[in-house]
């Protein structure tokens, strides 16, 4: 019995160790799409039936993971006339695979006829692949903490050369910087083509519970003795970042994170 009992162990660490071995070796080929649609004015609403009745549904029939469904909270960015959004795919060929699908799906076909008797809803439609970060979370999105919380889009575009550093700030103390001072990072990603920054740029997504809570920990994030030496040891090169950029974002009902 003790042998059965030892062969059996014996067992179990070497499928551990297997498995251990498979998650290491294999490379994470996840993309991310995040996806800004421009509606005719007044034609919101009928995107966004459009979305939580139908399209949800057949992106997930397709292979597209819903992460994210977002309107911006500011005029300057569009609020009332915009939807922004961000799914998962497996990789960028199984993206493109998807979407073609979708394409040619009747249903989807069927939908959109339906929804524009009135005329179109959409009038120009942004998208931008991803690739997570080393540092973003494993999990990105997900449902949150049950209470209605604000989203920050933040992008951050370097000098030539940069990104590295930057990514080596984010990574070696920034993110736990944002979290001590309230702010929950929900993912961090590199755009992977050269038209929409790849090589200098940093697109991540923050989220807060309210819009004066978002005020209160970048003022607790900025004043932080910890955060104004870890920037200037990392700036004393030079500047990480040449341009900031800020969208709020606020999650319609239908979005898998809230």
């Amino acid at each position: 019995m003790r042998k059965i009992l030892c062969q059996l162990a014996l067992l179990f660490v070497s499928l551990g160790f297997a498995v251990t071995a498979r998650a290491a070796g294999a490379a994470d080929t996840r993309v991310f799409e995040l996806r800004t649609y421009t509606t005719e004015p007044g034609r919101l609403d009928a995107l966004l039936t459009r979305f939580r009745e139908h399209t949800m549904t057949i992106f997930a029939r397709h292979g597209m993971t819903n992460v994210a469904y977002w309107v911006p909270a500011d005029a300057k960015d569009g609020a009332g006339g915009k939807l922004v959004y961000l799914l998962a795919h497996e990789s960028r060929e199984a993206a493109k695979a998807s979407w073609a699908a979708f394409g040619a799906d009747p249903e989807w076909q069927a939908v959109r006829t339906a929804s524009e008797t009135s005329g179109k809803i959409v009038t120009k439609v942004e998208s931008v692949f991803l690739a997570p970060t080393d540092y973003c979370p494993a999990a990105v999105g997900g449902e949150g903490k049950g209470v209605a919380r604000i989203f920050e889009l933040r992008t951050y575009t370097t000098p030539e050369g940069k990104l590295d550093a930057l990514d080596a700030r984010f990574r070696g103390g920034e993110t736990a910087l944002f979290a001590k001072s309230g702010m929950t990072g929900i993912g961090y990603f590199h755009p992977l083509d050269a038209d929409h920054g790849a090589g200098h740029t940093l697109i991540y997504v923050l989220a807060h519970a309210n819009r004066e809570a978002a005020a209160a920990s970048w003022k607790a994030f900025r004043d932080d003795p910890e955060w104004v030496q870890m920037k200037a040891t990392s700036e004393k090169d030079g500047k990480l970042t040449a341009k900031t950029e800020s969208m709020f974002l606020t999650p319609v009902d239908f979005s898998p994170t809230k």
